[in-house]
């Protein structure tokens, strides 16, 4: 039996890395309206804010918060990547594993998850995701990456 435990915070409040399986890509902004009609349909199926939100070529970064009574992110995220990655054409390699399972490989089967533990772990994470572009060398300031909640978070 394993010592490790996850936790779930019902109504919680979490930070995200999900990635793309093949890194060298750019299909997240290769395909930006199918990545948006992926959590539409989720988001109304399953409601869950977007406190923060980027979108890189091959990974992206987000800040949900969770409805009350409600823990299960994994589920949406098994949504959004499914829904996906059923409007790409089927052109990716795939492992024997994925075959055998019947899974495309486009993404990375796990995602990073933790759990926002107060105002100061939230904000850190905000700033985290909208300086993620700069970080990357894909612009100079946050400000100019258009696939941010940045613009959306500055101007409310």
């Amino acid at each position: 039996m394993s010592n490790y435990r996850r936790f779930y915070v019902e109504g919680g409040c979490y930070f995200f890395t999900v990635t793309i399986a093949n890194r060298k890509l750019s299909l997240l902004t290769d395909n930006i309206e199918y990545l948006r009609n992926a959590f539409r349909e989720v988001m109304q199926a399953h409601p869950f804010l977007i406190d923060a939100i980027v979108i890189l070529p091959d990974h992206l970064h987000c800040i949900w918060t969770l409805p009350p009574n409600d823990f299960n992110y994994s589920m949406r995220w098994r949504q959004i990547k499914s829904k996906f990655s059923y409007q790409l054409p089927p052109t990716e390699q795939r492992s024997l594993n994925r075959q055998k399972r019947g899974e495309r490989g486009i993404w990375q089967r796990r995602f990073w998850e933790h759990t926002i533990r107060n105002e100061q772990d939230y904000f850190q994470h905000i700033d985290y995701t909208h300086y993620n572009p700069v970080k990357h060398g894909y612009v100079t300031q946050p400000i100019d990456w258009k696939y941010s909640s940045f613009n959306h978070k500055i101007n409310t």
